[in-house]
């Protein structure tokens, strides 16, 4: 099973870690949601690994402050029954501790909603933040890096992560 990565960023950061994944994961692509020609391009895809910053803290929605948000609108009718789809979520666990990877959550709903065999959840333990709406079952939807404050952790964090979902896909 070949992995597609697409990724949305405001800093460059979340293509930054997009293009780390993309050296672990053999055989993998990394496309930006922002250049998608629609959103057949995820469909298409073997599995998918979504890689979405958090900038709209607080919202209830609309919460990665990028290209997904629209996205994450047209997901939920879209067929992707039984695909693997994992998500990668960028946040702040020290300025913006309350809203810590919010848009992964956002992400894995829509997933859920269309089919998907949404795979790569992780422990809280090990991640300092006061709440995160994507903790789902004592869990988060998908992996946090946080690379404003815990950037030693990432490579760690991702390889792990990475024969994980190898493992579930």
């Amino acid at each position: 099973m070949t992995f597609t990565i697409f990724f949305a960023t405001s800093t460059g950061k979340t293509e930054d870690v997009a293009d780390r994944l993309k050296e672990l994961l053999p055989g993998a692509e990394a496309k930006d949601v922002d250049n998608l020609g629609s959103s057949d391009e995820l469909v298409a895809a073997d599995a998918l690994v979504c890689c979405v910053p958090t900038w709209n803290t607080g919202a209830d929605e609309a919460r990665s402050g990028t290209a997904w948000d629209d996205l994450a609108q047209e997901i939920p009718s879209l067929d992707f029954a039984g695909k693997s789809v994992a998500i990668l979520g960028l946040g702040d666990s020290s300025g913006y501790s309350d809203f810590f990877c919010d848009a992964m959550e956002e992400l894995y709903t829509a997933f859920l909603q269309s089919g998907a065999k949404l795979i790569g959840k992780v422990p809280t333990a090990g991640y300092t933040f006061d709440a995160s709406k994507s903790v789902i079952d004592g869990k988060f939807c998908g992996l946090p890096i946080d690379e404003d404050n815990e950037s030693e952790l990432s490579d760690q964090r991702l390889a792990a992560w990475v024969q994980q979902i190898n493992s579930e896909a």
